[in-house]
């Protein structure tokens, strides 16, 4: 089993960077997202694209196996891993692309389906053509669509994606320090950083 660790560290909750085949989140300071331009800080290559309706090949009908996955992503294989959400850690399958970078973590739901997928590479899109890197200023993301992460993800912003109501964003508040029952004022939100991006089946 691979395992990917969730670090909430105190004042500002953040993934780890890139750096391994089962660690792949984009670091972020206030210097990366001020200064560098978006071009330079996300991808241009799209392994798999985020929509309401589904991830890649991967949809509301998917069962949760590593064989539909790996059939509803041609090209990528799949391994059982251990990783962070927002209120626990749990067992999940993750999805590799051919040089074995995780993409996607995918969660189980009661009913033996897919009940959310995580992507957690730069080199997937979101339903707006958000990427992660991208902050919250360049995406357009409104305040009221977000809400402040808890236990691990404490200290993040945890966003719908705008018009789609079951795709969200999770977002890296640089050098936030709290109260973490609140999002912080539009002035240190705007830097934020797509860490996630997190799809749920439409009800």
């Amino acid at each position: 089993m691979r395992l990917v660790s969730l670090i909430a560290a105190l004042g500002l909750a953040t993934l780890l960077p890139a750096c391994t085949q089962t660690s792949n989140f984009v670091e972020t300071t206030s210097s990366v997202t001020s200064v560098v331009p978006a071009a330079v800080r996300t991808s241009n290559v799209t392994l798999v694209q985020i929509t309401g309706q589904g991830v890649g090949g991967i949809n509301a009908a998917t069962p949760y196996s590593s064989k539909a996955i790996q059939a509803a992503l041609p090209g990528f294989t799949t391994d059982s891993i251990q990783t962070a959400v927002e209120m626990t850690t749990e067992n999940a399958i993750g999805a590799f692309n051919s040089d074995g970078f995780q993409v996607l973590q995918i969660f189980k739901s009661g009913d033996g389906r897919i009940r959310t997928v995580h992507g957690v590479t730069h080199h997937l899109s979101g339903p707006n053509g958000e990427r992660i890197g991208m902050t919250f200023a360049e995406v357009g993301t409104r305040r009221s669509d977000c809400r402040i992460g808890k236990e691990l993800w404490r200290g993040m912003a945890i966003c719908s994606a705008r018009g789609v109501a079951n795709v969200q964003l999770v977002y890296a508040i640089p050098q936030f320090t709290g109260p973490w029952d609140q999002l912080p004022p539009d002035n240190q939100l705007r830097g934020a950083a797509i860490q996630r991006i997190l799809w749920t089946p439409a009800s």
